[in-house]
């Protein structure tokens, strides 16, 4: 079996098994069958033969290909435009010969009803048009695709007869122009026969964001210009130009239409950011990540943000009356997370820093668990979540917890929770990511932890999110008896271990 067989048995088997995933802090797993086929839809394209549309909770299975081909021409632009690199939306512009229906203008509305299935639906088209001849009449345009041979089928027939329409279908000829055209259909028409066509993007505020490929740079800004057209609210398009930078996660780009204005205003999970997109990472992608996190806590909980970005996990916690400690090396991302913080009235719950992740998690989380965890008593709920979302290095800063506290340790039940993001391109992602952390950490995690599945990034490359208690061998150093004696210089060590224990 090849490795991309592996993978695609592996992302079944592992979506099968999160029917049995326990997450931290529920009752139980709310992980339903819908939920899992949510998740195949990620990678559906890379199974052959699936295509699943999902729609109000109802799941399909359907062929990959939909359109009728009876005549494949018809909705495509004029094929002189093939290879232009600077739009010409006058270019564009076809006549096509479709079927309608003479029609008395005072029951179109009874007509279009009984035949909505058969009646044309294309971006600017009117599916009424007058008739020339007759003032009292009207023409609706109907679908070819759907009438060919320009004849209407039986059950259509019939439903005219009803209304007293003569079921004689007539030749049309409509004229295409640039604005009746899908974004996907002009780039196809655009770009050289054969080559992948991509007219998806990641929206953040007014922005579009692509990741073209090499073969699409010449006509990147015609693409651009496209994009910007066929989606209202978009007035700035750019491309991403380099890798994303792992220390402060920003990276180069180029504004390939619209305004060179990148300082922008999001909303997700009904709150609000503003960012410099130029300058900071942000990702519309992991909207239901976040959320998914933030459900986890709960009113009272501590919240310690390794990676925190602009705030689309602290802000949310604090929302929901958490104490968030949130840190970010970035001093961009840095400035717009107090900005977020004052934005959304929560400047007073967040504790925000800029330092290095290690200096954070020695630094003001050592304190504050040092502080905190020797006070709770058994009946306290409180929860410590740690969440480290910088997927390229994160399982790297783990072998911190190593002995970060000394003491006796805390209850099991209030030991920090770590939620830990990572990268994988091997055949079997969840093992590997938990095989790194275990190694940072020294320790099994076998039976305490739980992976996720956040996202399949590239091919053959999933974003994962592990989630465990830290055990309390990892986070706590026992102190030596002599340690709590200022005076003496001399080590504890091993020969004295076992002295004590013959004295005792």
């Amino acid at each position: 079996m090849n490795n991309s067989s592996s993978r695609t048995l592996w992302r079944l088997g592992y979506c099968a098994r999160l029917l049995k995933t326990n997450h931290f802090r529920t009752a139980a797993s709310n992980t339903s069958f819908p939920a899992v086929w949510m998740l195949l839809t990620q990678h559906s394209g890379r199974i052959p033969g699936l295509f699943v549309v999902v729609k109000k909770n109802t799941f399909f299975t359907m062929p990959e290909t939909m359109e009728d081909k009876t005549n494949p021409e018809l909705y495509l632009p004029h094929p002189g435009v093939r290879g232009m690199t600077l739009l010409n939306r006058e270019a564009f512009k076809r006549t096509v010969v479709v079927p309608a229906l003479k029609v008395k203008k005072e029951i179109v509305h009874n007509v279009l009803k009984s035949l909505k299935q058969s009646v044309l639906q294309r971006p600017g088209l009117k599916r009424v048009v007058e008739d020339p001849e007759d003032e009292d009449s009207r023409f609706v345009i109907l679908d070819p695709h759907k009438v060919p041979e320009f004849s209407l089928g039986e059950s259509e027939q019939q439903v005219l007869k009803e209304l007293s329409v003569h079921p004689e279908v007539s030749k049309y000829h409509l004229e295409l122009t640039y604005e009746n055209f899908k974004s996907e259909e002009i780039l196809r028409a655009v770009l050289p026969e054969g080559q992948e066509v991509t007219s998806g993007f990641s929206r953040v505020g007014h922005i579009a964001h692509l990741n073209l490929r090499d073969h699409q740079l010449p006509y990147r800004h015609l693409i651009g210009q496209v994009i910007m057209d066929k989606n209202p609210g978009i007035t700035c398009v750019v491309n991403k130009t380099s890798i994303i930078d792992s220390t402060y996660r920003n990276f180069e780009m180029e504004v390939l239409a619209g305004e060179n204005n990148l300082v922008t205003k999001v909303k997700e999970n009904n709150i609000s950011y503003e960012l410099d997109f130029s300058k900071v990472y942000w990702n519309p992608r992991l909207s239901t990540e976040h959320g998914r996190i933030v459900e986890l806590l709960q009113a009272g909980d501590v919240l310690f943000d390794v990676f925190a970005g602009v705030g689309p996990f602290s802000i949310p916690a604090a929302r929901r009356k958490c104490r968030v400690f949130a840190n970010d090396l970035n001093p961009e991302s840095y400035s717009w997370l107090l900005h977020n913080c004052k934005l959304n009235k929560v400047d007073t719950k967040v504790k925000v820093f800029n330092m290095d992740g290690r200096d954070f998690l020695r630094g003001p989380v050592r304190e504050e668990l040092s502080k905190e965890l020797p006070l709770l008593k058994e009946e306290q709920k409180t929860a410590f979540h740690i969440v480290m979302n910088l997927p390229a290095l994160a399982l790297e800063f783990l072998d911190v917890f190593r002995h970060l506290l000394v003491g006796e340790p805390c209850s099991p039940a209030a030991l920090p929770t770590v939620h830990c993001y990572g990268f994988s391109k091997h055949s079997n992602p969840a093992r590997d990511i938990q095989e790194r952390a275990e190694a940072a950490l020294g320790t099994s995690l076998a039976g305490r932890c739980s992976t996720f599945l956040v996202r399949n990034v590239a091919p053959n490359k999933e974003m994962l999110c592990l989630s465990f208690q830290i055990p309390a061998d990892v986070l706590y150093k026992r102190p030596c008896p002599d340690e709590e004696k200022p005076a003496s210089k001399r080590l504890c060590t091993s020969q004295d271990s076992s002295e004590e224990k013959v004295l005792s």
